[in-house]
């Protein structure tokens, strides 16, 4: 299985620091973000990961390189323009290739997540061994986690490991799913384009699977988090 990482966004609210810096180059405890990430899929097994860029997206590049050095192999989506994340998949999907793949953004940080969950959780048969129709088959499945202070309200419910738009409680969207590329055939390379409205559009037909990941997570989206992020654990010395 690939995997890609959305590294496109500009960080509005982390300026002046994204101003020279692309957010996910951004460090937590002395490792940028998307470092991060590129190792906890490593650790899977997972080690073809597309990259898409926009924003001093060379800087990207130099950075992290071919990924050898990660015991991964990176490949390059550039982009213009930000084309959101379900716009970057349909431009990166030339390297995804036709099997489902892992899609997370390069700037949240979940330390501990266990990418190899992902890697059988899209399911071709029934219980009993028979192949599942492709309109029947789950297009995606997504990880929710406890709604952070900034997003109370929260995306989806979850019933009985199917995304639902309707019901309580509802989750966050942890940015972190597994999506099977027919999901993407609309959209044509170069369109701007939300993950949001497909996958809320799939979710209505019961095609969205889930469950809920309750370790440590973080969406990095301001300065102050971020620097609490590498405050030193308490009882230690700075």
């Amino acid at each position: 299985m690939k995997a890609m990482i959305f590294a496109a966004g500009r960080g509005e609210r982390m300026r002046p620091l994204t101003d020279t810096c692309p957010k996910p180059l951004l460090k937590v405890r002395g490792r940028p973000l998307i470092v991060w990430q590129i190792l906890s899929l490593v650790r899977a097994g997972i080690t073809e990961i597309v990259i898409n860029h926009a924003h001093l997206g060379q800087m990207i590049e130099d950075t992290l390189g071919d990924g050898s050095r990660f015991g991964a192999k990176l490949f390059y989506s550039p982009e213009t323009t930000a084309l959101e994340t379900a716009g970057g998949i349909a431009q990166a999907r030339h390297l995804l290739g036709e099997e489902p793949f892992i899609a997370v953004s390069g700037d949240i940080w979940c330390p501990h997540f266990d990418y190899s969950e992902l890697l059988t959780v899209l399911e071709d048969e029934d219980p009993w061994g028979n192949p599942l129709p492709q309109d029947k088959r789950d297009l995606a499945w997504l990880y929710l986690v406890k709604n952070p202070s900034f997003h109370p309200e929260g995306d989806f419910a979850l019933n009985n490991f199917a995304i639902a738009n309707e019901g309580q409680p509802k989750l966050t969207f942890a940015n972190i799913g597994v999506y099977r590329p027919e999901m993407f055939d609309g959209i044509a390379p170069g369109s701007h384009a939300k993950l949001g409205p497909l996958l809320r559009q799939y979710a209505d037909q019961g095609r969205i699977g889930g469950d809920v990941y309750r370790g440590d997570w973080h969406n990095v989206g301001t300065i102050e988090q971020l620097e609490a992020l590498n405050l030193p654990p308490q009882g230690t010395r700075p």
